[in-house]
């Protein structure tokens, strides 16, 4: 699976969240909320880290990072597209931009 079918499918899902929240809440998330969603992810994503590190209990925790990585893969795709990033494109350019710079600290002691 390549990055734009990774992005057809985020979206595809969001789509169906939209519905979902429609018929719940009789709206749909706001960009913020969206956002506000993914700093709690990436707060349950920093529990998972410190239980892989022997520093909380969690049960099941391989499966549950898994899955909370995927889930703050979700918001960043989402947040680009409602934002209007290419992040395919912006990912690219700011490798190529960290590897350049690594390289050139690396050679330069």
């Amino acid at each position: 699976m390549d990055f734009k079918q990774i992005t057809e499918k985020a979206i595809d899902v969001r789509k169906t969240y939209e519905q979902y929240e429609k018929h719940t809440l009789g709206k749909t998330w706001t960009k913020e909320n969206l956002a506000q969603g993914f700093v709690g992810d990436v707060g349950d994503l920093m529990k998972l880290l410190m239980a892989k590190e022997g520093i909380r209990k969690i049960d099941n925790v391989d499966e549950k990072l898994a899955h909370e990585l995927a889930d703050c893969l979700w918001s960043i795709i989402i947040l680009a597209q409602l934002y209007e990033v290419d992040l395919e494109k912006s990912f690219m350019d700011n490798m190529d931009a960290l590897k350049t710079h690594i390289e050139g600290q690396a050679t330069a002691k």
